[in-house]
């Protein structure tokens, strides 16, 4: 594969996996805890809630601002890996704490531990195939 056409794959699956913190961001700004379904929560909760929905949309957003530099942004993508690592190893100590969450916390676990990390890691090859210094 050509670096211009891994580097043009790359920004695709970048542009497609943001969806995620986009529209679930969103969404939960939007619409709040009750966005999710179930019983009683109260106002404070809710409030948290749509806060950290913002901060999800934020990241989101910053992972798209990568994509037309992509080879070039290896420091801004990596400090969002790292948010989002955290986040998600925050998702798996209540998982451990509380219980198995719903399919959809599950897979948001899959995207925070897995695919971002393997995206990290494309991002790094294209700029290292691209001349940026990696460190």
């Amino acid at each position: 594969m050509t670096y211009e056409t891994e580097r043009r794959a790359l920004q695709r699956v970048v542009a497609l996996a943001g969806l995620v913190p986009v529209l679930g961001g969103l969404w939960g700004v939007l619409f709040g805890q009750a966005g999710l379904g179930g019983g009683a929560f109260d106002v404070s909760t809710d409030s948290h809630f749509r806060y950290l929905s913002g901060l999800l949309l934020g990241i989101g957003l910053l992972f798209w601002s990568t994509i037309p530099g992509i080879a070039t942004k290896t420091s801004l993508f990596r400090f969002l890996t790292m948010v989002v690592v955290l986040g998600g190893l925050a998702r798996l100590l209540g998982l451990w704490l509380t219980g198995v969450p719903s399919l959809v916390m599950l897979a948001a676990l899959g995207m925070e531990l897995v695919v971002t990390p393997l995206l990290c890691l494309w991002q790094m090859r294209v700029a290292s195939r691209a001349g940026v210094e990696v460190l």
